[in-house]
């Protein structure tokens, strides 16, 4: 998996990408064999200005063989951005990777190895002869 990061009003220094893409990477690692690259874009929407919620994180996935996913979370810190958007993004191929998985099917037939050990018959004698010794604790016959 190719991860690439970008930076939008923050100074984009090296020890900041090797920081992003350990987290997205971290985050995701699950997924390594399903995704071709990775995209994180941070920045800072109001520049230098302060603000609530002003850095955010963009992560933009790339799964083989299935459309780009993009998520994008906004926090008071870089590292809430970033922590938040990969979290999204995890729960995202969660959700992509849970479609793809073959889904089970119930029978509505219980598998117990003690049943499938004795054959039909006996199994209906068993419950016929439950069945009565209720029926004669309640007193009926």
């Amino acid at each position: 998996m190719q991860v690439q990061v970008n930076t939008n009003h923050i100074q984009g220094s090296a020890e900041l990408q090797e920081w992003v893409g350990a987290a997205v990477t971290e985050r995701l690692e699950r997924f390594d064999d399903l995704l071709t690259r990775v995209e994180i874009h941070v920045g800072d929407e109001n520049a230098q200005k302060a603000g609530a919620d002003d850095k955010r994180c963009q992560i933009e996935a790339r799964p083989k063989g299935h459309q780009s996913l993009s998520v994008t979370h906004k926090a008071e810190s870089l590292q809430l951005a970033v922590d938040g958007a990969a979290e999204k993004m995890r729960n995202a191929l969660e959700h992509l990777t849970g479609k793809l998985d073959a889904k089970t099917v119930s029978t509505g037939h219980l598998d117990d190895p003690l049943l499938s050990e004795d054959p039909p018959q006996v199994t209906d004698a068993l419950l016929q002869e439950e069945f009565l010794a209720r029926q004669e604790a309640l007193g009926k016959e």
